[in-house]
């Protein structure tokens, strides 16, 4: 289909809005919804207008991410990669937030990335292009 414009929003299931709310704030997303009674959705969206649909309805906190790890491979989304220029300035910004890094910083084909985990284990990537 020719009429796709891109990508408007990313859904993320969370055991806990606050830890959710408090760990995307770090990284400059603003609540611009908070979950309703009847759904339990909240969004948050950050200035460069990446938009995150919280469904805050996880039965349990995690203490897996089933897509990553374990030997059984299912299928499913296993990251969000957000696109950053200055990925150096990103890295000092998460030492001194204590942002832990999953995975890199690393080389990749077309640019450099690091990975972190938010507080249900789902993976972002931070990739600056060459």
């Amino acid at each position: 289909m020719k009429n796709i414009k891109g990508i408007n929003h990313v859904g993320i299931r969370v055991s806990s809005y606050e830890a959710s709310k408090a760990f995307y704030g770090q990284l400059g997303f603003e609540e611009i919804a908070a979950p309703g009674e009847s759904e339990p959705v909240a969004i948050v969206e950050h200035p460069s207008g990446i938009n995150i649909n919280f469904i805050v309805n996880a039965n349990t906190e995690s203490q897996q991410n089933i897509l990553m790890e374990g030997d059984v491979k299912y299928t499913g989304i296993t990251h969000i990669a957000i696109e950053v220029d200055d990925l150096d300035q990103l890295l000092q910004d998460f030492e001194q937030l204590g942002v832990v890094l999953s995975g890199g910083p690393m080389r990749h084909p077309t640019g450099r990335a690091c990975f972190v985990r938010d507080p249900d284990l789902n993976v972002l990537e931070f990739f600056q292009a060459d």
